[in-house]
Order: C-alpha cells, then sequence, then structure tokens
C-alpha cells in the first residue's frame, strides 16, 4: 500500500507553489487565488485517497500453461469482507507490460463480484500477471494510493511443436547393450579374457580356463551406454536473420525434447546461460519460453565446445542454429563434438527449401518450416 502522486500532481503542487510565491513578491490576488485554487485541488486529491476497502481477491487463472495462439483463461473475485458497504472502487491487473483496469460497483458485505478476461499470446513468452491492486484516487488523476491484494503468477507460453512420434526412432535409438569399444574390468557387458595381472580382482578370475591352461585368466569387459540426446541452441543473434528463425529454432529444440522424453531416453538441452529442466516435458517447455538471445550467448562456433564440456557422453548430437553462420562456421562448431557421437547441425531459415547433407557421422540440414522437421529426421536417418 502507498500513496503515489503523480508527474501531473507535482507540476500542478509545483505550479501553485509558484504562484502564491510570485504573488506575495508582486501583490496580484488574482495569481495569488490561482495559486490556492489549484493546492486546494491537490489537497481535495489526496483526501479522496483516505480510507481502505476491505476486499478478498482471488486470481484464478484456467491454465499457467498455454501454446502460442491460444488465450490464457483467467476470472478475478472480489468479495467485500467489510461489515458494511463498499463504495465503487477500481482494480488494476498488471499482464506484462500492460495493465488491465476493473470497475467493481458497491458490494454489500459478503457480496462477490467477479470478471473473466482473456490474456491473447501471439508469441512465446513468460508473461507475469498481477499482482491484482485495488486503486482508489481523485478523477483527474493527481495522486492514487494503491493496496496489493494477490502475489503474481507466471503465465507460460510454450512454443508451437511438432509431432516427432515415429520420426525420431532412428536418430534417437536406445543404444543400450551395443558397444562403446571401451575396455572395462567393471562387470558390464563380457568381452573377452586375458591374463592375470596383479591388482585385478579375484571376484572376476575365470576359474574352469585358469584349471584348463593353468595360468590365472580373468573375465574382461566392454562398457554399455543408452542413448543420450544432446540438443543445443544458439542464443547469440548474429547467428540469426530475424526473430522468426529463432523461433522456429526454439521450436525445433522443443520439439526434439520432448518426443525425446516422451521415449524416456535420456536428454540434456544446452541454452542460454546453462541447460534447461528436462525432468517432464512441461518443464521443459516452461523453460523454452524463457529463451531469449543476448550478446553474451553462445554462438554457432562454440555448441561443439558446449557439449563436449556439459554432455561428454551424449551419443547424438543436435546443434540449432540460425541461416547466418557460413560453412566453415558449421564445421568449427562440430568439430569439437566428441568423437563418436552422431551429429546433426541444423539451419533453420524461414521458407529455405528443405536439404540433408550427410557425411560420415555428420549431417549438416535446413529447415524452412517446422511442419518439415519430421521429413527431415527421416531424410539424416535414412
Amino acid at each position: 500500500m502507498g500513496l503515489r502522486v503523480s508527474p501531473v500532481g507535482w507540476a500542478v503542487a509545483v505550479l501553485s507553489v509558484g504562484c502564491l510565491v510570485l504573488a506575495r513578491w508582486l501583490g496580484w490576488l488574482e495569481v495569488a487565488a490561482i495559486g490556492a485554487a489549484l493546492a486546494a485541488v491537490l489537497i481535495v486529491a489526496v483526501l479522496m485517497t483516505v480510507g481502505r476497502s476491505r476486499y478478498e481477491i482471488t486470481l484464478d487463472m484456467a491454465d499457467r500453461r498455454v501454446r502460442v495462439g491460444e488465450r490464457a483463461l483467467g476470472r478475478l473475485v472480489v468479495r467485500n469482507i467489510a461489515r458494511r458497504r463498499s463504495l465503487p472502487s477500481r482494480v488494476e491487473l498488471p499482464v506484462g507490460a500492460v495493465t488491465a483496469e476493473f470497475s467493481v460497483p458497491a458490494l454489500a458485505s459478503g457480496v462477490e463480484h467477479d470478471d473473466l478476461f482473456a490474456i491473447p499470446t501471439a508469441r512465446r513468452a513468460v508473461i507475469v500477471v498481477g499482482p491484482v491492486r485495488s486503486v482508489r484516487g481523485d478523477p483527474f488523476g493527481l495522486a492514487r494510493r494503491s493496496v496489493r491484494w494477490t502475489r503474481p503468477v507466471e503465465l507460460f507460453v510454450h512454443p508451437l511443436l511438432v509431432s516427432l512420434a515415429g520420426a525420431s526412432s532412428g536418430l534417437l535409438r536406445d543404444l543400450e547393450g551395443q558397444a562403446t569399444r571401451d575396455l572395462s574390468d567393471s562387470d558390464l557387458s563380457f568381452h573377452a579374457l586375458r591374463d592375470y595381472v596383479a591388482g585385478d580382482d579375484r571376484r572376476y578370475i575365470h576359474w574352469r580356463t585358469t584349471a584348463r591352461r593353468g595360468s590365472l585368466m580373468v573375465k574382461q569387459f566392454e562398457d554399455t551406454r543408452r542413448t543420450q540426446t544432446a540438443l543445443a541452441l544458439a542464443t547469440d543473434p548474429r547467428d540469426y536473420a530475424d526473430d522468426d528463425e529463432f523461433e522456429l529454432a526454439v521450436s525445433v529444440v522443443a520439439s526434439v525434447g520432448v518426443q525425446t522424453l516422451r521415449e524416456e531416453r535420456e536428454l540434456a538441452v544446452l541454452a542460454g546461460p546453462g541447460t534447461l529442466r528436462v525432468e517432464t516435458p512441461p518443464l521443459l517447455l516452461d523453460d523454452c519460453s524463457g529463451l531469449q538471445l543476448s550478446s553474451s550467448g553462445a554462438g554457432m562456433a562454440l555448441l561443439g565446445r558446449r557439449v563436449a564440456r556439459e554432455a561428454p557422453e551424449a551419443s547424438v548430437a543436435m546443434l540449432v542454429t540460425g541461416s547466418v553462420p557460413t560453412a566453415a562456421e558449421l564445421r568449427l562448431g562440430s568439430r569439437h563434438v566428441p568423437t563418436g557421437t552422431r551429429t546433426v547441425v541444423l539451419c533453420c531459415e524461414r521458407g529455405a527449401d528443405l536439404s540433408v547433407r550427410t557425411r560420415g557421422s555428420l549431417s549438416v540440414a535446413t529447415l524452412g518450416a517446422l511442419d518439415d522437421l519430421p521429413r527431415l529426421l527421416r531424410r539424416v536417418t535414412a
């Protein structure tokens, strides 16, 4: 709760004092009358803010997660909890950078008044809704006193998604049980026998072969691994021709990430200053809603390094960027991905024709529309 005098109110106060000083100095009664009138208006405006309505206000968002283009519905309930009838008042609801106003009529004790509202969502974002404030003030807007009744809530506008069911099975296949060619003395996957060396764990001595050959033989194993998909998104504005390209890139990351989680595969999403939450699809999409371009963000040339540093065990890596990086920068960005990792560099360019170029374990693809993503993945895995 706080009293706030508007810039117009401060101007009236300064003008009133100036008129009174000038009238006393020059002896002009007319100017003195103007100064006194302005002072009276300002005093009345401040007096109109005195008092406090006793309300119980509830802000109810039907759904705090919506997709771009959907309308987020909400309900505002104002209940008079005072013993007396309340006077008409005004309630403000900040929604992002704008503020919606609701008129509350006079309410008898215990009576409720509710308003339904809809928030249009044209772009992906995290929108702060609230806190709800009741406002008392004068008709001229010289002074106002507001009372905060609720806490702000976050509305997550998720990026557009495309279904990838069946399209990504080749790229994101489960590699559990496939050898990594890394030999290990741990009991993971039996590989071969070798001569005993001092310090070997005696639990792994193969006694039948030892008895047959007359010398100690121990088991040797191969490590096995499960698929871990690493998605790395460039957030340097210099990688994108416009904001629409970045929105397409975010939708690509979100679509592939959600499908990976639905298939219960391990996932790491590297975007912005850190990693995104991947416990559930809604949490991943919440974090995708807040992604923004930043001059300090990683560009294409650094994405491979991020994968090597933050997801070194990844078996599949997808590096997503815009249309600006050159072929040399694309090669540089992918060069630092760990050896043996299936790598896809995906350039987002609105309206471009779908293309895929594969050489060894590296594929470089261009995507012009989100609906083409399933077809692109099928071509990558062909």
